[in-house]
């Protein structure tokens, strides 16, 4: 069975596009950069909106300061940086400024997990889905490709409370239909299945497809669910669907601590124990070489999703 793809393109274009069009539809919104607008193309935002447009510089901590202020004066503010410098390095100024008070600030963030590439372990932050899901008022919104990212963009626009946006750098397969109504906190289901459930977030919800295509031909049905929202989570999804297939799979480009596959198993172990294989990150940094290279090493592959699937179907049996 082929996959229906329109095309490939970064998610980071699809944040830019949404911004782009708050822009104009939203006059509350501002938007506040470290030094990266084009890498965060916010380039749009700035050129038509030159007096809604703060460059900080790279000034990562005085930027969130900011922002959490304009929000006392009704202004809706998005800043933008690399997720590594838009959490570790900022990590007090969003307890104390932003989550403590339920500022409603949104901390948009490019290039996270491993897929930054050549600019190595300083920059691929892996805890961040962690760090910030366990902040009390913070909502963590991980889309899938282009088009998600841009309704997702929009979405947190009118959703009050701080909110934590995470993207990435490189063009990926687009399967969300434009028109397609993205609701935070509500799972998509993408593939019916009944023996393996396979949940995943960001880059990760295209290969997981991928995986389902393969397991098909080895005659396993595989269930797709992708969990955009990591925080507030669609419990009902992840219960409805093990509840029928009786095992899962989670896949993240994250580390294996803290993040979707954290917050899964802690939703299974509450309320209907089922085995659970993880497709993440476990417990190490990443290194400089190209996406490829790294997500195959780091076993985030698609192969690594099919091999997960049936080891968690063997201790199911």
């Amino acid at each position: 069975m082929a996959l229906k793809t329109f095309g490939n393109k970064d998610t980071r274009s699809g944040f830019g596009e949404g911004l782009r069009l708050l822009g104009e539809t939203n006059p509350d919104v501002v938007a506040l950069c470290a030094d990266l607008t084009g890498s965060l193309k916010m380039d749009a935002f700035q050129k038509n909106h030159p007096d809604r447009f703060f460059q900080i510089g790279i000034a990562e901590a005085n930027m969130i300061g900011i922002a959490a202020g304009m929000t006392i004066g009704g202004k809706i503010p998005f800043t933008g940086t690399f997720a590594n410098f838009s959490t570790s390095r900022v990590y007090d100024q969003i307890r104390q400024s932003v989550a403590y008070s339920r500022k409603n600030v949104k901390i948009c963030a490019s290039h996270a997990g491993l897929t930054l590439g050549e600019d190595g372990a300083t920059h691929q932050v892996l805890e961040d889905i962690g760090m910030m899901r366990m902040l009390p008022n913070m909502t963590v919104v991980v889309p899938a490709d282009y088009n998600q990212t841009l309704q997702a963009t929009l979405a947190i626009a009118a959703w009050d409370g701080p909110v934590y946006l995470r993207f990435g750098r490189p063009s990926v397969p687009i399967f969300t239909p434009e028109d397609a109504v993205f609701q935070i906190g509500k799972a998509d289901l993408l593939v019916h299945g009944t023996d393996v459930t396979i949940i995943a977030c960001g880059h990760m919800v295209w290969k997981a497809l991928e995986a389902q295509v393969q397991l098909a031909d080895k005659g396993i049905s595989a269930e797709v669910i992708n969990m955009h929202t990591i925080k507030p989570l669609d419990t009902e999804a992840i219960l409805s669907s093990v509840a029928k297939t009786g095992c899962v799979v989670t896949a993240e480009e994250h580390m294996m601590n803290g993040g979707l596959g954290d917050a899964v198993a802690q939703v299974l172990s509450k309320s209907s124990p089922a085995p659970q294989e993880f497709v993440a990150v476990n417990d190490t940094f990443g290194e400089s070489g190209t996406p490829n290279e790294l997500l195959k090493k780091y076993h985030l592959e698609t192969t690594d999703i099919v091999q997960a699937a049936e080891r968690v179907l063997a201790r199911k049996n």
